[in-house]
């Protein structure tokens, strides 16, 4: 018997919307991130690179403190139950092990997996499936970026499916890769007081702001990374000898440090995307990506600069990666 899922699709992630992002992303020179997850390809290559790279995969100490954090979260929900909301959920592993510790509590929950990618939100619903057999999921498509309201987009989900209202939400992998006032906003409008907010931040080790960032380059500067990022360069039309990607840090207007990837032509450089033409001159670059570095002081600040509250926060001995138990001020 055919299998179907239904899925809901903000407009933010409609064929025009994509494709205007898409055209403003090259006007601007500075690349959505959401473009480096949009083929087949891309994922394959995501996957070799955080295989080799990611500190859930290479350190055990990282695990043991998402699953502290998760312990953590289940205490706080009462046996009406609770509704699980990923954002950028990406194949929903960490929310997996969450959902399972909660069924294991017998509580009734739901999940809402919500990415920029059907085959993501799909697979991150399957997880889910795999560890809480016949749990209520409604996946969303959605661009955290630029769909009109965050808020509205996921209560319109829940108001069709009439799930628990008190709520986990979780933020896995996601801060690094946004502006990150502007992405702290979007998550306070989303929370609502009785919420809860696991959120996860890479982390700039050591006590030197700036020596901590620097140690944790070689995770970028590499061939993988570069392979991975070179995937949308090929998919518009640029050959792999009309530049170079280099890698560098650098300090936001905020204070902030991150480590940015940037195409540098070694060439001038026409190309013809979606009947547009753009031109490039020789030494002129593209902004391919960045990655922000955080101290834990910092995203404690941040969160209170947007009335959220850290209640308990979990740090890995190496000091790269930290959970953040949050939630919104009264």
């Amino acid at each position: 018997m055919p299998i179907t899922e239904t899925v809901s699709i903000d407009e933010s992630r409609f064929p025009e919307a994509v494709q205007n992002d898409l055209l403003q992303s090259l006007r601007e020179r500075r690349i959505q991130h959401k473009f480096h997850y949009e083929s087949y390809r891309q994922g394959q290559k995501w996957l070799e690179l955080h295989e080799a790279f990611s500190p859930g995969r290479l350190d055990p100490d990282c695990a043991a403190v998402y699953d502290q954090s998760f312990a953590a979260a289940a205490d706080h929900v009462s046996a009406a139950g609770v509704r699980v909301v990923g954002l950028g959920c990406g194949g929903g592993q960490k929310d997996a092990r969450l959902l399972q510790l909660l069924a294991g509590r017998r509580l009734p929950i739901s999940y809402l997996p919500c990415d920029s990618s059907v085959p993501l939100v799909l697979t991150a619903q399957h997880a889910a499936e795999a560890v809480a057999p016949g749990i209520c999921s409604d996946p969303l498509v959605c661009d955290l970026a630029t769909c009109a309201s965050l808020s509205q987009s996921i209560d319109r989900v829940a108001a069709q499916t009439g799930r628990p209202s008190r709520r986990i939400v979780t933020f896995f992998g996601m801060i690094p890769n946004f502006e990150p006032n502007f992405i702290l906003s979007r998550l306070s409008e989303l929370m609502r007081l009785g919420d809860w907010l696991l959120l996860s931040a890479n982390l700039a080790p050591g006590p030197d702001y700036a020596a901590g960032v620097k140690s944790v380059l070689t995770g970028y500067d590499n061939r993988e990374t570069r392979e991975w990022l070179s995937c949308f360069l090929f998919d518009i039309g640029i050959e792999r000898d009309d530049g170079q990607i280099r890698f560098a840090i650098e300090d936001s207007d905020d204070g902030y440090k991150r480590i940015a990837a940037d195409f540098y032509f070694a060439r001038r450089r026409e190309l013809e995307v979606l009947k547009n033409r753009f031109e490039f001159a020789s030494e002129e670059h593209i902004r391919l990506f960045y990655s922000y570095r955080y101290q834990p002081t910092q995203i404690e600040a941040l969160l209170r600069r947007h009335r959220l509250e850290a209640t308990r926060q979990w740090v890995t001995r190496s000091g790269e990666e930290g959970v953040f138990l949050c939630r919104r001020h009264s």
